[in-house]
């Protein structure tokens, strides 16, 4: 992904001195749809992620390794290590599955496109996406819940693109894979940096990792070689970021399919790219980093889903906030208001109209 920084994705691995020798396709339009199947425009004046070759000639893990032996790395297949020693770092992948995704890859004639469901039908808590590109294509449920239909789920996402996208597959492979969400304390094991989704650097709300396992891997490349502590700079560069994917996931999970229809009208009206990077709620949620606010770690059940999310309870004692447009007690701006005079914040509240003032709904 590219939106959640400012800073593209790949002048972020120049700068580190990572040479970006591999594929890398930007993706700045598509079409996003609501659990009615209702159709919105996505579109970014920069890209809004980069599609990459996974394995073989052209792949990002290829391009990774020539660079890592070329620098004088010694590398090993096969060779499981037991006690590391030394100068080490831990990059073994998630430990279990907070989500899944499951879907094929597959050839098709069908022509470049790049499409996102938010159907709970598709994809429970999650999406459901199609991406084309040069005759190759991934259709896939990302699912939060609901793990034990996952072929179910997967058989209704192709039947959706099917309908709405004309998706044609020829030699169709299955392919899945998980996501573990964590806020660690320290990301460090037997002394030794953990990186990428072995420390749980996931985005809660995605289940996107890519940028994180680059991100803190060179951190912790830099901890090993300038004597830095690790836990100190993974804490000042991912802490706020991974903060904001629990607070957003939490939202999210709350907004219900009237919510995410709201949301998606929003972004469909103007640069989504900046519209994610510039979440109003995002921002209410999480505190700026110069101003960190005390929180406690647990596990919440979300309300009415019935599945475990790790969550940040932020303490907003003492904080003063606006909430603007509550139309009824089912609107996104209404649970907001709940949550944050749930945890201690001090509300103001204007509403839509006269009606939405004296709905019964809203007198909780």
């Amino acid at each position: 992904e590219n939106w959640s920084d400012d800073r593209d994705i790949l002048d972020e691995l120049r700068v580190a001195g990572i040479e970006t020798s591999f594929e890398a396709h930007p993706v700045r339009e598509g079409t996003a749809f609501d659990a009615w199947g209702q159709a919105y425009p996505i579109c970014g004046e920069r890209p809004l992620y980069y599609l990459v070759r996974r394995g073989g000639e052209g792949s990002l893990e290829l391009a990774l390794l020539k660079q890592a032996i070329g620098a004088g790395a010694e590398v090993r297949f096969g060779d499981r290590v037991a006690d590391p020693v030394g100068s080490t770092i831990l990059a073994v992948g998630p430990r279990t599955a907070d989500a899944i995704a499951a879907g094929y890859v597959f050839e098709t004639d069908r022509p470049n496109g790049n499409w996102i469901a938010f159907n709970d039908r598709l994809a429970p808590l999650g999406y459901a996406y199609l991406l084309i590109h040069a005759g190759r294509g991934t259709v896939a449920s990302c699912m939060f819940t609901g793990f034990k239909r996952q072929a179910e789920h997967v058989e209704r996402t192709v039947a959706f693109f099917r309908e709405k996208a004309g998706l044609e597959m020829c030699d169709p492979k299955p392919f899945g894979g998980f996501a573990n969400f964590r806020l660690p304390r320290t990301a460090l094991q037997g002394g030794h940096p953990v990186v990428g989704e072995q420390a749980g650097f996931q985005d809660a709300l995605a289940g996107f990792g890519m940028r994180y396992a680059l991100r803190s891997g060179i951190l912790a490349a830099r901890s090993l070689l300038e004597g830095t502590d690790y836990t100190r700079l993974w804490r000042q560069e991912l802490l706020p970021l991974l903060r904001t994917g629990v607070s957003n996931r939490f939202i999210f999970n709350n907004a219900g399919a009237r919510g995410r229809r709201w949301a998606l009208r929003g972004m469909s009206r103007s640069n989504t790219a900046a519209k994610l990077r510039s979440c109003g709620l995002r921002l209410c949620l999480v505190p700026p980093r110069r101003r960190p606010c005390r929180a406690k770690r647990r596990l919440a059940r979300s309300a009415g889903e019935g599945v475990i999310v790790l969550m940040e309870v932020i303490d907003l004692k003492g904080r003063k906030g606006l909430v603007v447009g509550i139309a009824n007690e089912h609107s996104l701006a209404w649970s907001a208001a709940q949550h944050f005079r749930n945890a201690g914040a001090d509300l103001a509240m204007t509403y839509l109209n006269d009606k939405a003032n004296h709905s019964p709904g809203l007198n909780s």
